[in-house]
């Protein structure tokens, strides 16, 4: 459990990555270069910027997304956050960020990626910075009831064709599609 093993497990998930586009492909070798650049770049004191691990949670038949209101961005988005160094790797990162914002117990998180995304931020530091995001896919037990943590300002349940005007549509589409080609 270090910033060694986080790296490591960073490196391992990009590469085993089976990318669907040019446009994710160039973002693989972007972030491999990063890493190979940058020893503790899945830590957040890395002010150019780190890796951090989030989560489209979707209920058990795949119809229903869970979102949360994000105080800061202001918009329904997908669950996750950065990673600790107590987090053995990015997989349990995504894992742990997942079930504390849910409040979800028995989740179940797909080791694979499923999709990067890089956007600058101004996050915890207070300073800009740039978040090299690794987003997994995450399956809730039946009947799942989310309990909302203080890092939300509304967490809900959205049918994944009926998403609300305030949500990153693009990012949750895309993320729900690459979950349903995945499951197919």
């Amino acid at each position: 459990m270090s910033a060694r093993s986080l790296h490591a497990s960073a490196i391992d998930r990009l590469t085993t990555w089976h990318t669907n586009s040019e446009d994710a492909e160039s973002l693989r070798h972007t972030m491999l270069a990063f890493l190979d650049s940058a020893p503790d770049g899945c830590l957040r004191e890395h002010v150019p910027g780190h890796i951090t691990a989030s989560s489209i949670v979707l209920d058990a038949d795949h119809r229903n997304v869970l979102l949360t209101l994000h105080p800061r961005v202001g918009r329904w988005i997908q669950l996750g956050g950065h990673c600790e160094t107590s987090d053995e790797t990015v997989v349990a990162a995504a894992l742990r960020e997942a079930t504390e914002e849910s409040g979800i117990a028995d989740l179940v998180i797909d080791p694979d990626l499923l999709s990067a995304h890089t956007h600058p931020i101004t996050c915890s530091l207070g300073v800009p910075t740039r978040h090299l995001d690794l987003r997994f896919l995450v399956t809730a037990p039946v009947g799942a009831r989310p309990v909302r943590s203080h890092e939300s300002t509304d967490l809900q349940w959205w049918p994944v064709d009926a998403l609300p005007p305030e949500a990153e549509h693009e990012t949750i589409a895309h993320l729900v599609r690459l979950a349903a080609a995945r499951r197919a």
